[in-house]
């Protein structure tokens, strides 16, 4: 999965991406000084994967991952090319989802760009850029397919249709999700063209240290979730401060420290589980001596499918899947227990995974 990190310049952007990921990317009291994107890699957080590990006396642990784009802070202007502008844009034209991180907190030695704390402001400041920079697409796009079009081209007929759509939306200054495509548009538009405002978007209210434990209770974040909640996004609060302060902990360290703050986890790991339910995805699980791993699939995924995200073969020679709740054999106490108590199950092709599945493909080759 990869998200792409936007907002304004000096909203906690970088910070955040270095509390997330580490990397060490610039992180100033002036606009653009992430002139390049930064990426990082972050292993998404599944304490089920230790306790599974302790069971099998798995060597190693492998967690699934979130891929984070940060890019610039992008002002007014930025899909006509100011301060730095659209090339930026670009970088996040192939990312799963968007998280926009929103500053919601005051603090007078932090520049705003806009002079003051405005969430709904800053947010419809960035859309109305992503927004445009769709436009400018959409219209490159229409006019390719007109030319096609013209040669009785019939798949070029649907996506200019779509296209036309989508236009349509964008000028009345909504994102390309809320354009009523059908099955067919989506897929032929999707396959070439990556819209900025059809993927998902996740609100992330960057609220001041002393306010995380309360941090529904604040006026700006509770603006902004009546903002995301009207649009269908998702929204979750952090503390970009406090984030990065964990980063430079060990694990023990870190939970006492939320403990103290009144959090059970991370910022990281509410956004990751907002992603993942956002996205509609879900996690099922491997276990055994060599490995423990977290393995991502969208949810109504089914068992042939399923298995080809461990290799492409299995799902070609699939015969059946072995499938225990993960609850179940932890209380089982191990494989062979979750059998003879029958909480192990024999699943064909049709079924469809859970998430928190543990499983054993058995195939053919």
């Amino acid at each position: 999965m990869k998200i792409g990190i936007v907002g304004l310049p000096n909203v906690g952007k970088s910070t955040l991406f270095n509390a997330l990921t580490k990397a060490g990317a610039e992180a100033s009291n002036y606009p653009f000084c992430t002139i390049e994107p930064n990426v990082g890699i972050v292993k998404v957080p599944d304490k089920r994967l230790d306790v599974l590990a302790n069971l099998g006396r798995s060597n190693k642990i492998i967690p699934t991952v979130i891929e984070f784009v940060d890019i610039a802070g992008l002002v007014k202007g930025a899909s006509r090319g100011e301060g730095l502008g659209n090339m930026f844009l670009g970088h996040i034209r192939g990312v799963e989802a968007i998280a926009h991180v929103v500053r919601c907190f005051d603090d007078d030695n932090i520049t705003h760009v806009h002079g003051g704390i405005d969430p709904v402001g800053d947010v419809e400041t960035i859309n109305l850029e992503l927004i445009l920079s769709d436009l400018e697409l959409a219209e490159k796009r229409i006019a390719t397919e007109e030319k096609k079009a013209k040669s009785q081209d019939k798949d070029a007929k649907t996506k200019l249709s779509g296209l036309l759509k989508i236009k349509a939306v964008l000028e009345d200054e909504k994102p390309v999700r809320t354009a009523n495509l059908t099955d067919r548009e989506k897929l032929l538009i999707s396959r070439e063209t990556q819209f900025l405002t059809n993927k998902k978007v996740i609100y992330v209210a960057n609220v001041g240290e002393e306010e995380v434990g309360d941090a529904e209770n604040s006026p700006h974040v509770q603006e902004l979730k009546a903002y995301a909640d009207l649009n269908g996004d998702g929204l979750v609060c952090v503390s970009a401060k406090i984030e990065s302060e964990l980063s430079e902990m060990d694990e023990d360290e870190a939970e006492i420290f939320l403990g103290d703050l009144g959090l059970k986890e991370s910022g990281f790991a509410r956004l990751a589980r907002e992603a993942y339910s956002l996205l509609d995805l879900i996690s099922f699980l491997t276990t055994g001596e060599k490995e423990t791993r977290a393995w991502t699939i969208k949810k109504g995924t089914k068992a042939p499918q399923a298995a080809a995200v461990i290799h492409t073969d299995f799902e070609k020679h699939f015969i059946r899947a072995e499938v225990v709740p993960y609850e179940d054999l932890v209380a089982s106490g191990s494989w062979a227990s979750a059998r003879e108590n029958g909480k192990l199950r024999t699943e064909g092709k049709g079924y469809v995974f859970q998430d928190g599945e543990v499983t054993v493909f058995l195939t053919s080759a």
